[in-house]
């Protein structure tokens, strides 16, 4: 598993009070990496799609990190960790994309949240019980995605495909 760390920018400032004391200040300011347990894809309209490998695996509910239904009030499922899988940046916005999962065939899950707070759920595809989310108006941004398994703590490896349509 990735390095689940991020970074912090820290300021220290020194505030002359006299010649003997002094003041210190610390800001401190939020790295410009967001964090992810497998990695982030960007997006471009160069780039219009790709894909992302992972494994699922936590006993976090999905729907008490994010939200228990989306825009389109799907409802949001899963069991997996509480820091996402991934970080999905677009460098402009996309009409429509497609994000499907990938794991064998097992019962998978998809919650995306994106920096302006919209939430994307989705399930299984059709008759296969493997999550997608087809849906349109993704505004450039970043977008943290978790990929979930129906029951707590199954591991399942998966790969995520991406795509602009």
């Amino acid at each position: 598993m990735a390095s689940k760390s991020g970074s912090v920018n820290v300021k220290v400032c020194w505030l002359g009070l006299s010649s003997v004391a002094g003041l210190v200040v610390f800001v401190v300011t939020p790295g410009l990496s967001q964090v992810a347990n497998f990695g982030s894809l960007t997006l471009t309209a160069e780039k219009p799609g790709g894909m992302l490998t992972g494994s699922t695996g936590g006993s976090t509910s999905l729907p008490a990190i994010t939200s228990n239904r989306d825009r389109h009030n799907n409802p949001c499922l899963g069991f997996g960790d509480p820091t996402p899988d991934h970080i999905l940046i677009l460098q402009q916005p996309f009409s429509q994309l497609a994000l499907k999962v990938n794991s064998g065939g097992f019962d998978t899950t998809l919650v995306i949240q994106g920096s302006d707070g919209v939430m994307r759920c989705g399930n299984d595809t059709g008759p296969k019980k493997d999550a997608g989310i087809t849906d349109t108006d993704w505004a450039a941004g970043s977008y943290k995605i978790w990929v979930g398994t129906a029951d707590p703590g199954m591991q399942r490896n998966y790969t995520l495909t991406v795509r602009a349509r």
